[in-house]
């Protein structure tokens, strides 16, 4: 790897930890979806500040790449991206579910700018981000869309309609992305198994991608060669590990933290305290 390339991966790496520890920060002040939100931090970093077209300053840019949030529980490192990305300051996240806040509990267009679409009961992401991208191609333009995606919501049969839809109509200006951390709130594959689930996204027409998700040089790679096939939408089955990086809530799906578990998980993350 070139040295261009190598400072690049680092400064996605150290914005993937930054995101980790304002979502921990979140969890010190209320209750806090960290383990989905933890586990796809490396995506939203190299999606966000590397990958994606958006303008902060203007989020509603003609011009920009679309991100649904279709696990719209999981909000919490998608409120630190964009903090961080600047659509609004940084400390708005220490009013994390306050009162008239704008950081909410789930995903809200109405109250968060740069979120898209008000999310939170699953199996509704990818039917808009379908829609999406149908109507940029009836525009001719070239905005494309990222819908990221849980694996224990696709056991929804709704995301396997707007899935054959997709292969349909040739969108492959539609990136789906899985956060398989192989964690609802109890292990996926025991309440109901999901696998072989590239070969499911196969079956429906889709080219497909499996990579390590805490992987950055993996994951840049795999957004640079989108689309991964002329005529065909893109899904990556992004491999990672629920409540990545705080060794004591991996696997765990909501989380609030004391004062003595704050400082816990924030030094796991490299932060000072």
């Amino acid at each position: 790897m070139d040295k261009d390339r190598q400072k690049l991966i680092s400064e996605l790496e150290e914005k993937a930890r930054k995101i980790r520890v304002l979502v921990v920060k979140m969890a010190g002040m209320s209750d806090c979806h960290t383990g989905g939100s933890l586990s796809m931090a490396d995506m939203l970093s190299a999606l966000y500040f590397y990958t994606m077209k958006v303008d902060p300053k203007n989020p509603l840019w003609d011009g920009r790449d679309y991100f649904i949030l279709s696990k719209g529980h999981t909000v919490p490192a998608l409120d630190a991206t964009l903090a961080m990305k600047g659509f609004f300051p940084e400390e708005a996240v220490t009013t994390h579910l306050e009162l008239d806040s704008i950081i909410s509990g789930h995903a809200c267009a109405k109250a968060t700018p740069g979120i898209e679409v008000s999310t939170g009961s699953l199996g509704h992401g990818l039917s808009i981000g379908v829609g999406t991208a149908l109507g940029i191609g009836m525009d001719k333009a070239s905005n494309r869309v990222f819908v990221m995606l849980g694996d224990g919501e696709l056991q929804e049969g709704s995301n396997w309609e707007s899935a054959m839809s997709a292969s349909h109509h040739k969108l492959d200006n539609l990136v789906a992305i899985v956060d398989r951390n192989h964690y609802q709130t109890g292990p996926t594959e025991e309440m109901m198994s999901l696998e072989p689930l590239a070969d499911k996204w196969r079956s429906f027409g889709w080219a497909v991608k499996t990579i390590n998700g805490h992987n950055m040089e993996q994951i840049v790679d795999t957004l640079d060669s989108i689309p991964f096939e002329k005529g065909r939408p893109s899904a990556i089955i992004s491999e990672t590990i629920k409540g990545k990086g705080v060794s004591f809530i991996m696997n765990h799906h909501m989380a609030r933290f004391n004062e003595e578990r704050l400082k816990e998980a924030l030094r796991e993350l490299g932060e000072e305290v």
